[in-house]
Parts: structure tokens; sequence; C-alpha cells
């Protein structure tokens, strides 16, 4: 049985993972490598082996592999990168695949919380800001809350080289910083060890009563299969209190399943779309894939529908999504699977991420017998294998979705998630009721210049802008 055969036999165990590209499609232009210096170890000839085999199998750009002889390559991280197509960005290679897979099922060692990382323009010294913490986490446990200012770790300033450590480190000290009028202050300083956790992603559910609307809130921070049921348990929630309307809180939202995502959906869409479990999303693999798929009519391949089994179905024409440069892969697939059904699909914050493209997990043992793959085994890939599109044939969104109606996400002046005054959900209350809410309380301004350039919640956040994709029809 050759590979191709192997994957395809075996394609139902395999995880697909959905994360975007920002490609623009052209001819890869690297030369072919004369081997030079010694040949790589036996074992890394052995996950080279296995890299190039893989990618020329599914990669969606396979036809464009250059010419490298492996047993010449004496790191095998920095020949996966080699073999990638110009412009792909977002293929990966790990030698921790274990823990990979565990984070996309929401377990992973962290602190609880996710935070985002800035710059003070007068100093250029670096602070991390509370984006959301998870109940029943050290954070949590430290009365750590979403807006706190985290100036100093370990005694020490935070620097370009150290502040991931705020996700990375095992246990730590931290300095919380407080607004005056001078600036920032030093605070209180708080210890905190981090600990495996598998994490609820349904944060927070509300209802709003606002000039006579039902205004339902759900904070959803990654898609999950496993906690389908916790969505179930919240639209369940929302429709007993009578919500007429619905907010999906998306805004630091990576991505993750895409069953999650289908699950999703069809709790939000109209009934007749989802009754006749109309397509969500349409796939196109590699030329080898697609055609195969096709002649041999495995739709559940090349097309995603919507799930008529869902136990709740707000059946809606109109939805509001807040959004952020934090909402990616399955959070936009959401958005724009949803925007050819529904009257109205408005987005209120920030332009989204930008990821339309998707990934499969692969592990030696998807290629290799055990007694080959197994002295490999911690190795997996994540290479490119197609690109998807909704209904309507909307793909490509490179750039990421524009919001409807723009409003800053102000860290520095945060109400608890699901508070109506928080800036994006109170815009999204306004424009369903088109009455405005009059604040009963006011945030603290800052008097200073700064800049966000990153944020995170792990070590796997790049890979967790991706959609896992289960259930997959075995083909025949």
């Amino acid at each position: 049985m050759d590979v191709r055969e192997y994957i395809m036999k075996n394609l139902a165990k395999t995880t697909l993972l959905l994360f975007v590209a920002v490609a623009v499609f052209t001819a890869c232009s690297k030369d072919d490598p004369t081997p030079e210096g010694p040949e790589a170890s036996e074992y890394t000839k052995k996950v080279n082996k296995f890299i190039y085999e893989a990618m020329n199998d599914v990669y969606f750009w396979y036809d464009k592999l250059p010419d490298i002889d492996y047993n010449y390559e004496t790191d095998s991280k920095a020949y996966f990168e080699k073999l990638l197509y110009t412009d792909d960005k977002w293929s990966y290679i790990t030698d921790d695949v274990d823990a990979l897979e565990a984070s996309f099922e929401g377990t992973e060692k962290t602190y609880g919380w996710s935070l985002a990382f800035g710059r003070f323009s007068n100093t250029g010294n670096i602070f991390a800001i509370v984006e959301f913490v998870y109940p029943e986490t050290p954070a949590s446990a430290a009365g750590i809350e979403r807006g706190d200012l985290i100036v100093m770790m370990n005694n020490a300033d935070i620097t370009d080289a150290n502040y991931t450590d705020l996700l990375y480190s095992d246990n730590m000290n931290i300095t919380l910083g407080v607004l005056t009028q001078e600036g920032i202050a030093h605070d209180t300083t708080l210890s905190l060890t981090s600990s495996v956790l598998t994490l609820n992603p349904v944060l927070t559910t509300n209802i709003v009563e606002h000039d006579g609307r039902k205004i339902g809130y759900i904070f959803y921070a990654q898609y999950i299969p496993d906690f389908n049921s916790a969505l179930d348990n919240a639209f369940s929630n929302l429709v007993n209190l009578g919500a007429t309307d619905l907010v999906v809180d998306l805004r630091y939202n990576p991505g993750g399943s895409i069953a999650a995502a289908q699950h999703l959906c069809s709790c939000i869409a109209p009934v007749n779309i989802v009754n006749e479990n109309s397509i969500l999303v349409t796939f196109k693999w590699n030329n080898k894939y697609q055609d195969y798929f096709i002649d041999r009519q495995i739709m559940s391949q090349v097309e995603v529908y919507f799930n008529n089994q869902v136990p709740v179905k707000m059946g809606l024409n109109n939805v509001y999504f807040l959004t952020g440069s934090g909402t990616a892969s399955a959070s936009e697939l959401t958005i724009t699977g949803l925007r050819a059904y529904m009257n109205e699909v408005i987005t209120v914050g920030d332009t989204t991420y930008g990821k339309y493209t998707a990934s499969i997990t692969l592990k030696p043992e998807d290629y290799y017998s055990e007694s080959y793959s197994e002295d490999i085994s911690n190795w997996g890939l994540q290479p490119i294998v197609l690109r998807y599109a909704n209904a309507a044939g909307v793909t490509d969104f490179k750039n990421g979705f524009a919001p409807d109606i723009p409003v800053e996400d102000d860290l520095f002046a945060t109400f608890p998630l699901g508070d109506k005054n928080d800036p994006l959900f109170k815009a999204a209350i306004e424009d369903i009721t088109g009455t405005p809410i009059v604040a009963m309380k006011s945030a603290p301004k800052v008097n200073f210049g700064y800049q966000i350039f990153d944020r995170g919640f792990s070590r796997f956040d790049d890979n967790k802008r991706e959609m896992l994709i289960e259930q997959i029809e075995r083909p025949e």
C-alpha cells in the first residue's frame, strides 16, 4: 500500500487543522541545491524522509517542492522551512506533537490568563495587560482580573527577551501597576505557579435588557468540540431567559475545531438552513486529493454542512460578533459561513486576523509501521492542505474582515466581559436597539502613549489559529 493510499484509508483518524495563510499564489523560485558538507545522522535522515514524503503527498503546493537531498540536511526543522512554498507563512513542524495536540483539546500548562503586550511610548518599557482570566486557575486564585497591568516580572523589567515568560514559564513573581495622575505606580507583588489545566472556553453568558430587547451575550475563547455541551447550556440559558438578540464575543478567539464551529453556527442560523443540513463551507485540496474525492463523490471531504442535530436552535436572522486582531480561523469561518444565509452578520470592534486555509496534523505513524516510526514518533507536521470558502464562494480574505462598527478595545479602560458598559458590547446593544446606553460609570483614562505589539495565552498560540476537523469519512 503506498503512502497516499494509506492516508486515504486512515483519513477518519487524521487530525485536520484549518488555519489561514496570508498567501499570494506565486511560483516558487528556490534553486535546486547541491549537497554540501557532512551527511545527516541516521535519525535525522529518518525524520527528513518523513517530512519529504508527507509534504510530497498532501501539501497544497506539493508540485512546487524544491529538489533538496534530505540526506545532507542536518537540521530537520530548517529542512522543513526550505520546502515551504514562497508565501506559505503558516505550515508548521514540531518535535512535541503530544503537547500540541493536548493544547487543541484545551489542556495545557498555563497561568490561566490571556495577555496583551505593549510598550510605553515615552520610555520604551514593556508591560502586559490582562485581556481575560479563566476561572479556577492560578491567575484567578491570585485575584488577577481583566484590565490588570503587569509592569515587572521576578523583580526586574519586562523585556523583549523575556516577556513571553509570562506565558511559558513554570513560576514567577509579578508586580502589578496602578494608574495615577502622574502615570503608572508599582503596586502589589504576587507569586504564581502554572498548572496543567483543561479549560472551558465558554467563560461568560449574560442577558442585558435594553429598550424592550433581551440581548444575549456569550464570551467564547476557543473552538473545542469537547465543550460543545457548554455551548448548548449557554444557548439553552439564553433561550429560557427569552433572549431576542445575540452577541457572541470572539475578540480574543484564535480558532480551533471545525466541529465546534459547525456546532456554534448551527445553534445560531435560521432553522430551515440548519434542518436542511445546508453547506457551511467548501474545501479545495491539492489536485491529487481533490480529484480523488470528487471522482468518488466523497462529498464529506469537500463540503461541511450545518448540523440539524444540535439540541438548541435559536433560528436567528441577525447576529452580532465582537471582533479584534485576535479573531482568527474558526472564528472567521463562523462569520463568513453565516453571512451566506443570514440577513445581517454584524461585526463590532477591529479587523480580524485573516485565515482561510487548512492544515492536517501528520505524524510518522500515519505513514510508516510502528517499528519504523517509534523513535521519531514525537515529530509532527501541519502542512497547508486546502483553502475553504463559504457557500457564496467567499475566500482569500487575507486582510481579514473589517468591522461593520469600528470600536477600540481599550484595555486601560476595561469593564467585565458581558457588562453593558464594555465599549464593544455597548456599541452592539445600541445598534440593535437604536437607543444609547447612558453610562452609569466611567473607566479611567490614561495620560500617556503606548502601543500593543503582541498578545497571547500559551506557547501554542500560533497553532491555535487553526481549525481541527474531526470524524472525517474514510474513503473506500
